[in-house]
């Protein structure tokens, strides 16, 4: 591709682990695409053949398509001005007070406003508050650019994306024809199907979906919290109630509901809600509070965690990831510290400079957490040491 050829659609944000798999999957698929990042190191990175983080066969699917000459990097936006089609991997993050924050959108609109051209279409990616789809056109248009905005949420797992992204349907949230008729024919390449709603549809499409496994994981969190004060085996309930019983068959397992997705959605729907969602809030209080708990039972069952030393075993948000973002080990991590514990933690994947090795945990603990159940440690030869396993990965069951 020559440095100013026409671009199919630009990427921005394109190097993280939404946008990347996403413009990979668009090349793959035929498109020229560019890759928009403000992280240039993360561009030169993308550029040698290097993905920066775990993604099931996203290098080997770079490394193919670097000499195609249909993938272009660069930390310029300059590169929007070579397309009529950009997608926007731009969330709305919360801030303190648990409210959405657009002050991350509005930086990244000024930035691009004096690169997009009239005609386009821009196309919102990442979970954004209900309403930012129309305001983002109707700030664009303000601005003096006839574009059309549209609401197509990622809805992949970390990890999965490569196989979700054309397996799962594609919401196509648009608010007039001619824009839904554009986005559907961009995805048109990837997704099984589309499903076309208008954009507000969508964007609660997207916050529902991600409450609802949220609440999911906080019934499962809270069940196991009342057996274990019970004094049962939780294992043993789960396993009664799931059996051959398909009306439970999606009660998960309890364990850190953690990562930079399901806590934040929940929050943006209680802030959108006159009520303030009331079940998400308690949803919350469940799922943030299981450290607290472990760290409480384990100061009842030991007298206290003064100078004890305790290991935790994985530290990324969820299993065979290398991402930390929002990870319960860490906030568990920290009330054990405050509890007066010494705290080793590993992880398989995790890059941190805190983190030492698991030979070195094994050798050093007197307690040992499971934060996070990575294909590595199940089956792990502990050498007796008493061990907390609430996902009940271990092999033996749910243990507290």
């Amino acid at each position: 591709m020559a440095a100013m050829d026409p671009l199919d659609v630009v990427v921005v944000g394109g190097c993280g682990h939404v946008g990347l798999p996403l413009a990979l999957s668009l090349a793959d698929s035929g498109y020229r695409v560019g890759i928009d990042d403000i992280d240039a190191a993360k561009i030169e990175q993308v550029r040698s053949g290097s993905v920066p983080f775990l993604e099931n066969g996203a290098e080997a699917l770079l490394r193919k398509l670097l000499p195609s000459g249909r993938l272009e990097l660069s930390a310029d936006p300059g590169l929007l001005a070579r397309t009529d089609t950009v997608i926007l991997v731009i969330g709305t993050p919360i801030d303190e007070f648990m409210n959405p924050s657009v002050r991350v959108f509005d930086r990244v609109l000024d930035d691009l406003v004096p690169h997009l051209k009239d005609g386009s279409l821009i196309v919102l990616r990442s979970t954004v508050f209900p309403g930012t789809t129309e305001t983002v056109e109707r700030r664009l248009r303000a601005a003096g650019l006839d574009v059309e905005v549209v609401f197509c949420p990622e809805r992949i797992a970390e990890g999965h994306a490569l196989e979700e992204l054309l397996t799962l349907p594609q919401i196509v949230g648009a608010d007039t024809a001619a824009a839904g008729d554009r986005a559907e024919a961009l995805f048109r390449r990837l997704a099984a199907k589309t499903i076309r709603t208008t954009s507000k549809e969508a964007e609660l499409a997207k916050l529902f979906t991600n409450t609802w496994r949220y609440m999911k994981f906080a019934v499962a969190n809270q069940f196991f919290m009342i057996a274990d004060q019970a004094g049962v085996n939780y294992s043993n309930v789960l396993d009664a109630i799931r059996t051959d019983y398909p009306r439970a068959a999606d009660l998960p397992s309890p364990g850190f509901a953690a990562g930079p997705c399901l806590f934040k959605d929940t929050m943006q729907l209680a802030a959108f809600t006159t009520d303030h969602f009331p079940l998400g809030q308690a949803a919350m209080q469940v799922n943030e509070g299981l450290p607290a708990y472990i760290v409480a039972a384990l100061e009842r069952r030991y007298d206290g965690l003064q100078g004890k030393t305790i290991g935790i075993l994985g530290m990324a948000f969820k299993a065979e990831s290398d991402d930390p973002r929002a990870s319960l080990s860490y906030k568990l991590r920290k009330l054990l510290a405050w509890a007066g514990a010494r705290v080793a933690c590993t992880d398989p994947y995790v890059q941190d400079d805190r983190l030492t090795t698991l030979d070195c945990v094994l050798e050093e603990s007197e307690i040992l957490i499971l934060g996070v159940p990575h294909k590595a440690y199940k089956g792990l030869d502990v050498g007796g040491k008493d061990v907390v396993d609430v996902w009940g990965a271990l092999g033996a069951g749910i243990q507290l």
